[in-house]
């Protein structure tokens, strides 16, 4: 198990950062953080701040800013709760779906033209291990959505 988990480390971080990261940031002026709070509140629908930030594993203050900067990007909007009109919910507007879209378009191009620069042999190696592979990924993910909700509404 423990070399299951350093691979899957490993991988994460060769993905995360080797492959995307740097160029991404750079181009779009987002950070990792601002990218997934745009994401989950695309997934999501409308979140509070304090539900964003404990599912971004963020502090309260600091999601509140990065909201404030999401709003002055015009990213997210904030709506009344409709389950508490004192509160309100944090929303992706169109422009936050624009961005995250684009964000995504050009990341698949890079790792497309990266796929494309390994030997023929290797592709078709990648291909085969990522299609064995991604089901048992997608459970590991689901579960820890699952875990990481369930944290958060305790």
């Amino acid at each position: 198990m423990g070399e299951i988990v350093d691979t899957l480390d490993q991988m994460t971080s060769l993905v995360i950062r080797g492959l995307v990261v740097h160029r991404q940031a750079a181009r779009a002026g987002l950070s990792m953080t601002a990218t997934a709070c745009l994401a989950r509140l695309e997934e999501d629908g409308p979140l509070r701040t304090t539900t964003l930030a404990a599912a971004e594993g963020v502090s309260q203050p600091s999601m509140s800013q990065l909201v404030q900067r999401l709003e002055r990007q015009e990213f997210v909007v904030r709506v009344s709760d409709p389950e508490d009109g004192r509160a309100s919910l944090v929303a992706l507007t169109e422009s936050g779906r624009a961005v995250l879209a684009q964000r995504r378009a050009h990341r698949r191009k890079r790792i497309a033209d990266l796929v494309a620069s390994l030997p023929e042999q290797e592709a078709a190696a990648l291909e085969l291990a990522i299609n064995v592979a991604l089901p048992a990924l997608r459970r590991l993910a689901d579960t820890a959505r699952e875990t990481d909700l369930d944290a958060v509404q305790a």
